[in-house]
This record gives C-alpha cells, structure tokens and sequence, in this order.
C-alpha cells in the first residue's frame, strides 16, 4: 500500500476494495437468511456505499443513517430504504425529508419525536414511518451497561408510544430497533486492555440473552396488539453473529466491518481484515531511532484512551511518544530505523471507520495494489452532518 502511494500529495486516506469486498463477503455469509442495512455513518462516502450494496445484492437492502440532512442528501444521490437512527426535533429538517417522498423512517422514543414527524408528515401530505427505539441496555440496581439513548425499556412502554403513534396523523408505525452497543460495540480481544478481556467476554454472554428477551418480548407484545411490523433492526458489526440468530429479527445492521478500523481487529469472533488507512509523511528525525511525521491527530470520539488513538501499522514496529501522541501538526514515533526516510510516508489505522471521512476530501481506492480511482468523502461533496 506504501508503494501503491508513492508520489501522492500526504497526508492522504487510502482504502483497498479487494479488502472491502471480502469483508462483504464474510458479513453476508453470517446472515443466516436475514438481510443487512448498512450503517452509512461508518462509511461517509457515496462511492463506497453504491459498492458495498452492489456487492452484497439482494441480502443487502437499505441504509442506516445518522442524522436527517445526511439522509435527505442520501435521497438526492439516489438512495432510498433510508431508516435514521438518530431523532431530530428541528422542522426545517423533517419537512424536507418528508417533501422528498421515497421510503424513509425515523427512530422515535418519546411522544415529542412522534408529534414532530407527524407535523412534517400532515403539511407534506403523506405518512412518514417511525421506528421506536427499545433500550436494550443492562440494567441491574445501579449498574448500566449500554448506550444511554431511549427511555422505552420495556414492552409496557413501547406499546404506549406505539399507540401515540397509531392516533398521530401524518405519521405510521413501522418497526423497532434495539441496538446492543454494550455486546456489538465492546472489543473483547483488546491488545489496549488485555485483563479486561475474560470480563468483557463474560458480559456480554449474560448480557445477549436478556437482549434477546426483551427483543423478543416487546415485538411479541406489539403484534398481538394488532402492529405487524415489518421491520425490526438490532445488531450491529460486532454482534452481527448473535443478532442473527434471534427469530423476531427481520435485519441486522453493520459498517464498520466493511473497512475494519483498528477497533474491530480487536474482537473475539469477529474475523475481518483492514481495508483503511491513512498516510503521512515523514519530515523530521530529531534524534536516532525516531521520526516525526506531519499531521495524524485523528483521534477518535468516545471515553478517552490510547485505544481511540490511530495505530502506526506500516512500517512495522513503530510506536508513539508518551508525552505527545498522535498530534494536529506532528506525530513523533519512535522504533524507526534507517530505511525510513525523510518524505516517505507511515501508514496508520483510525480507530473508528466513518471518522476517517471526516478528516479527508477523498478517498483513493485501490484494487491489486495500485490506486483505480478517487473519490469525494462527504466532506469532499461540501457535507458536514454533525
């Protein structure tokens, strides 16, 4: 990959479609006969979503978007089966949205999500879907473990909201989502923690039944109610495996696998091979054995730790300097020897795979180790979401 960048303007993101479609391949063998939504929030780039769904044809349907404008500009490219995941209140956005027509839906758990779609939904004439967002998290006395996102926790819950819907017009009852983030989103195979690890592993095998159960439940609950829900999402890159295998599931959610960033090198059964990187030049040696690189601050979001800080792969054997880190203007690191040379470039792995999006106006893709073709991020395209 190093040679397949030589002469490129640095730093540069560079992403391997031979990788990319062998991650595809292995997450559409673990479907078990239920379809694959992908989370375009772990993607940012249009050129490598039309992929991703060409690629996994009839088994992949859909996109899970993160906020409404990204998926009002998903419509204008084309894109349609649209579910966002993350609730807005602001009109402007929902009304847009709601002009565009096509098949969309948006996460709701509360009444003030449902009355907002259904006000967007009545002045544009139509209906626009709402899927409730079930809390699946663990919960015992003061321990929780899990993101904290909805407050309907139960069937009872869920039941009330889906009748706010049924009496709300403008707006219609689509499905549910549960998304186990302390299971999909925990590594448990971590080179950052290694004695957490059998801990990890033990949560999350007392943690998927209870979510399997309350799945199972609260859909149970809803449809003896007269809701026939047609969708009901759960899962994500690192459950993949378990979600698939619950009954009342109609669809799973993945992105992150598609180009693996570094944090999902780092789970028990999850078997993916990097697809991203990026690149940054080597501009300084301030003393022997060490490199400063310019740039390769993309840290990534969540709690703080070396583990959302981006990994030097390539050359082998290079490591951070404990007071700076991975910096804005320059990156030291130590373990190099005398081949790496002023102007070359190191390749890292980002700790997170949308993020990487967010740093770059485009993507070079490469296929059988040399660059085909280059591509705008959103970013590229003039978008900024969050």
């Amino acid at each position: 990959m190093r040679e397949a960048l030589q002469g490129e303007r640095l730093p540069c993101a560079v992403v391997d479609l031979d990788a990319v479609d062998r991650n595809v391949d292995r997450l559409r063998a673990l479907l078990a006969g239920k379809t694959l939504r992908v989370a375009s929030k772990s993607l940012r780039h249009m050129g490598l979503i039309r992929r991703i769904l060409r690629r996994g044809g009839a088994e992949f349907q859909g996109l899970m978007c993160f906020t409404v404008p990204e998926a009002t500009a998903l419509r204008r490219e084309g894109f349609d089966d649209l579910l966002v995941a993350y609730p807005t209140l602001q009109h402007a956005a929902l009304a847009e949205l709601a002009e565009q027509g096509g098949r969309v839906s948006v996460v709701v758990d509360c009444a003030e999500h449902v009355r907002a779609l259904g006000r967007a939904g009545r002045e544009a004439g139509r209906s626009l879907g709402a899927v409730i967002e079930l809390d699946v998290s663990y919960r015992r006395g003061p321990l929780h473990l899990g993101a904290r996102r909805s407050p309907v926790r139960s069937p009872e819950q869920a039941l009330g909201l889906a009748h706010l819907i049924r009496d709300q017009e403008g707006v219609e009852l689509l499905g549910l989502m549960g998304y186990e983030g302390h299971v999909a989103g925990v590594p448990d195979a971590s080179s950052f923690a290694p004695a957490l690890n059998p801990f990890k592993r033990l949560m999350k095998s007392v943690a998927q039944p209870d979510v399997a159960r309350l799945r199972l439940e609260t859909v149970q609950a809803l449809r003896r109610d007269g809701f026939e829900l047609p969708l009901v999402n759960g899962g994500g890159t690192g459950s993949l495996h378990l979600t698939v295998a619950e009954e009342v599931v109609t669809e799973v959610s993945a992105g992150s696998g598609f180009v693996c960033s570094h944090l999902f090198s780092n789970f028990a059964d999850l078997h993916l091979e990097p697809a991203a990187w990026f690149a940054c030049e080597v501009v300084r040696r301030s003393d022997p054995g060490m490199v400063t690189c310019l740039g390769g601050g993309y840290v990534a979001s969540g709690e703080p730790g070396w583990d959302k800080v981006p990994v030097p792969v390539s050359p082998a054997g290079l490591s951070y300097v404990g007071m700076e880190g991975a910096g804005e203007v320059q990156t030291p690191l130590t373990g190099a020897d005398a081949s790496l040379e002023l102007g070359q470039s190191v390749l890292f792995r980002h700790a997170k795979a949308g993020e990487l999006a967010e740093r770059f106006n485009e993507y070079l893709l490469v296929r059988e180790g040399r660059v085909v073709a280059r591509e705008p991020t959103y970013r590229g395209q003039g978008h900024c979401f969050l």
